[in-house]
């Protein structure tokens, strides 16, 4: 029987023995029971509104995704919410790591089990259009919106601190990229009346100063390695956001020259499509920028191997998909 026929026929024990072949998420012969039969439940509640989410994002219902990672991590994040307030829960992944779906599919899934979560991007703390062209002026540099420097780290603070004790109604922050030519800019906040978990993402969300000489490509000239050593230092001033952080996932691609390949596909379909989009050679200059500004080897990957700061690691493979729950 394939697994989702498992499933449909609420058939625990082979469910239970497939889950102790491979165990994830905690899963032992003493909690195997009561965890399948747990996810088995949520499986029926939440089903229907997947579905109806995988059609809105033209995604197929994975079944095997749903059961293996979507269902078991909304039932850990559960798990970890403190009892008097809001749990706020960290990812990190770089584009195309799918950070944005698994969020929305999250917070599908944990209201089935009672739970209110909001999902939030570092991108809403981008600094607004004026500041930034200001930025770009005295740093000509920062040619792009993204790096580390480019965001009100301030803003963001008081966010997660006023949803931590509680202080609702919050004026969540939103961006929309589409203002100024794609330049983007703040939009209209989002109203939020009570928040029970607060998914908050983006591509260097935990990301710490390191040590290095930043001699990696393409950070190849003294140029690179000083832009490199300047985002290094601007970190300095996301820790006191990070450490408002109660929890951190990392969707991790071991073979980060992947982004390339994946951005590369993305605007290939535009462009079939008769959209505007970048050349291989722009995708190429535009995905470098942001490896001179963190390069994921040296900012990432020990990040990973060490557990640093890590409660959970999603191994992201070439086809966009977990291959591996650390």
């Amino acid at each position: 029987m394939t697994l989702e026929e498992l499933i449909r026929s609420h058939d625990r024990s082979r469910l239970e023995s497939f889950a102790l072949q491979n165990p994830t998420f905690g899963i032992d012969a003493s909690n195997v029971h009561d965890r399948i039969q747990s996810r088995l439940a949520l499986f029926d509640r939440s089903y229907s509104a997947i579905v109806e989410l995988c059609t809105e994002l033209k995604l197929p219902p994975a079944i095997d995704t749903l059961w293996n990672l979507w269902l078991p991590l909304a039932m850990q994040i559960a798990g970890w919410k403190p009892s008097d307030r809001a749990l706020i829960q960290g990812f990190l992944g770089g584009q195309g790591t799918g950070k944005t779906t698994l969020t929305r599919m999250l917070t599908v899934i944990l209201s089935q089990l009672g739970l209110r979560a909001v999902s939030w991007s570092i991108d809403d703390l981008y600094l607004p259009y004026v500041d930034r062209v200001a930025l770009r002026t005295r740093d000509p540099r920062i040619v792009r919106r993204g790096p580390p420097g480019t965001h009100d780290v301030q803003l963001g603070i008081e966010i997660l601190t006023q949803f931590q004790q509680g202080q609702f109604p919050i004026a969540l922050p939103r961006f929309d990229k589409s203002a100024f030519g794609g330049e983007g800019d703040r939009t209209q906040p989002q109203m939020i009346d009570h928040a029970d978990i607060v998914l908050f993402e983006g591509w260097f969300v935990g990301v710490r100063p390191i040590e290095s000489e930043f001699r990696i490509a393409p950070i190849v000239t003294e140029d690179d390695c000083q832009f490199a050593r300047d985002m290094n230092r601007q970190l300095r001033n996301y820790v006191p956001l990070w450490e408002l952080l109660d929890r951190l996932i990392v969707l991790y691609v071991p073979d980060y020259q992947l982004s390339k390949q994946w951005r590369k596909q993305a605007e290939h379909q535009m462009v079939a499509q008769g959209k505007p989009g970048m050349s291989d050679a722009e995708i190429d200059q535009f995905v470098e920028y942001f490896w001179k500004a963190l390069h994921p080897k040296l900012f990432i990957t020990p990040m990973v191997e060490q557990s640093r700061d890590v409660d959970l690691v999603l191994e992201i493979g070439a086809e966009h998909t977990v291959t591996r729950i650390l």
